[in-house]
């Protein structure tokens, strides 16, 4: 039970860009559990690189759950450890390309524009990939969109999109009643309990988050359609939906259906 309340704490008044199914994932990485090294094609990412080295190509993997935070491991990655990664290589002599190796469900909103945006401002320094080993959602494919024009792959079962934001708030106070225990907030400021899992939301309360989400969302939209080029209305009609493979090329969201080696060599063969 405790740990039930933790969760659903961790996860209350926390926009998400995220695919919805990986919610538990997040509270995990959250919570700071087994988060430890990277790792890059089956191998510990170099201590002092931060990032893989293949034929002078870096390679910063970009996986599982994404957060506000310096941690990775193989089923959540913090914004702060893809940065230092990522500004490494750009200052790297031996790297003459980057990759972002992506497979990721999204995760915080939090550190996640401001990720995509120094990514957009290295364009022209070195050439930058987005590389998805499956799968870019949400806030991964923010990430992933702000490699340069024509470099971004996805394989034929992975997916992009889910261009949307979520916040969630559960209500335990019914629950909190049934094991017979009160919850009584004493605050300063009229709105200072709002959203708070011990008691209901308000329609007052669900206004004012409806408005930060609806804030959030249009900042997503803006990024996708710089990124990659769009009208922020093609990225806006894509109603946070996710497509496999082609159909994301042909919506202008990923660049070819190629495989994660296949694409590799093809980069290799670009950089001669």
């Amino acid at each position: 039970m405790t740990q039930m309340f933790d969760i659903a704490r961790r996860l209350s008044n926390r926009p998400l860009a995220l695919v919805r199914t990986e919610v538990d994932l997040l509270a995990a990485a959250l919570r700071g559990e087994a988060l430890a090294p990277q790792a890059v094609f089956g191998q510990p990412a170099e201590r002092e690189r931060q990032y893989g080295l293949i034929d002078g190509v870096a390679i910063i993997p970009v996986r599982g759950v994404l957060f506000q935070g310096a941690g990775g491991c193989s089923w959540a990655t913090g914004y702060d450890w893809i940065r230092r990664g990522f500004l490494a290589a750009l200052s790297d002599s031996e790297v003459r390309a980057i990759v972002l190796d992506i497979d990721s469900p999204g995760g915080e909103v939090a550190g996640c524009f401001d990720l995509a945006d120094t990514i957009h401002a290295s364009r022209g320094i070195k050439p930058i990939a987005s590389i998805l080993s499956e799968s870019a959602y949400s806030a991964a494919y923010a990430l992933a969109s702000s490699a340069d024009p024509g470099r971004l792959s996805v394989p034929r079962t992975g997916g992009t999109g889910s261009i949307g934001v979520i916040w969630m708030h559960v209500d335990w106070s019914k629950a909190l009643s049934d094991f017979g225990l009160a919850v009584s907030f004493i605050t300063y400021g009229a709105r200072k309990a709002d959203g708070h899992a011990e008691i209901p939301l308000s329609k007052e309360a669900r206004e004012r988050f409806q408005a930060d989400v609806d804030m959030m969302g249009d900042l997503f939209v803006t990024t996708v359609a710089r990124n990659r080029n769009l009208s922020a209305a093609q990225v806006r009609d894509t109603e946070a939906a996710t497509f496999l493979g082609q159909k994301g090329v042909d919506l202008g969201l990923a660049d070819a259906v190629l495989a994660p080696d296949a694409a590799f060599l093809s980069l290799l063969d670009e950089l001669g």
